[in-house]
């Protein structure tokens, strides 16, 4: 969609940082994060929830920044993924 007082649609978006290692002032362990995750999971959370709620309250911006595996990964090693993936599911 064009702008109404310039020319051109513009280019600005956001960015992931370049660094990809975990940050030191998070303070929460690899395994706390794996804990956390499977509780919430157990709970009857999706993954897209588990990330808000991850990023809103604990602070972690990027699981897979501190874990080194995406949410979902995380969720099928420990048998507590969903049959059905979130996209399909939310699909109408």
């Amino acid at each position: 969609m064009g702008r109404m007082h310039s020319r051109g649609k513009g280019i600005s978006s956001s960015a992931l940082p370049y660094k990809r290692a975990p940050l030191g002032w998070i303070g929460i362990s690899t395994k706390d994060v794996y804990d956390t995750i499977c509780k919430f999971a157990k709970k009857g959370l999706t993954p897209s929830q588990i990330g808000v709620i991850l990023r809103d309250s604990h602070g972690i911006s990027q699981v897979k920044n501190v874990t080194g595996n995406k949410i979902l990964r995380i969720l099928k090693t420990h048998g507590l993924a969903p049959e059905i993936l979130e996209d399909l599911y939310h699909f109408d």
